[in-house]
């Protein structure tokens, strides 16, 4: 019986080990397979992180591709936009070259008529008065200052005078008074009429339009004129003053 196994045994053997062979060739076959199954499928992975990134710059692409069509429409809006606005503005600019052709001959009469009426007016503040009209038609001829800064200062220089007609000022100064020079007190009625009085309040007088003269006051006008002299200085409260006017006619032509 143990022969029998032996021998049975014996003829197994070779079978078993080849049975254990092809068992191990296809254990390794298999390993082979799982590890080409792994590569596969990381190549696979890497496929589709690649696809996933192509189609992420895609999208990128597109969406560049939006932004960079949207801003240069914007970009042609604004250049057409600062195209019209050239245009605008060289339209302007010869509408003002022409309206500079115009202006200047304006200003320069305008300061000759203001020169003519201080020439006719009160005469008061004349230095003053002199050296403004004097700044004016220097100013004209300057070629670097703007047209509408010469106007501007011609229109000043016309408002200033216009004031003096609705002001009361008084102020000392110097006179020729019976062939010599005093120092008077002057009072100016807006431009109705102008006033002198000696400090020691002895001799007044008032400026005659007509003769172009100062005129002797009789000493019954001290107090009013030291009155009038007050109330400019704002030392004193209003009141009525009785006061010599020139005619009508003289004061329309004073105004």
């Amino acid at each position: 019986m143990r022969a029998v196994w032996i021998f049975l045994l014996a003829g197994l053997l070779p079978a078993m080990a080849l049975a254990q062979g092809a068992a191990e060739s296809a254990l390794a076959e298999g390993e082979a397979l799982m590890t080409e199954a792994q590569r596969s499928q990381q190549r696979i992975d890497q496929l589709d992180d690649a696809t996933r990134e192509a189609l992420s710059r895609y999208r990128q692409a597109i969406q560049q591709k939006d932004q960079l069509a949207e801003y240069n429409e914007q970009l042609s809006k604004m250049v057409e936009s600062q195209r019209s606005e050239l245009a605008d503005l060289q339209a302007q600019l010869a509408t003002i070259e022409e309206t500079q052709a115009e202006v200047v001959p304006m200003l320069q009469r305008m300061v000759r008529s203001l020169e003519q009426f201080i020439e006719l007016d009160l005469p008061f503040l004349e230095d003053e008065r002199a050296d403004r009209l004097a700044q004016l038609q220097a100013l004209l001829i300057r070629p670097e200052v703007t047209v509408a800064e010469k106007y501007r200062r011609v229109l000043e220089a016309y408002q200033i005078e216009s004031d003096y007609g609705r002001t009361l000022e008084a102020w000392r100064g110097t006179l020729d008074v019976d062939g010599g020079q005093r120092v008077v007190e002057f009072l100016r009625l807006g431009r109705l009429a102008l006033f002198y009085q000696s400090l020691d309040g002895h001799l007044q007088g008032h400026w005659d339009a007509e003769a172009r003269q100062w005129q002797p006051l009789p000493a019954g006008y001290h107090r009013t004129l030291a009155q009038g002299l007050r109330i400019a200085r704002q030392q004193q409260t209003p009141v009525m003053l009785r006061l010599p006017l020139p005619p009508v006619s003289e004061q329309g032509a004073a105004q």
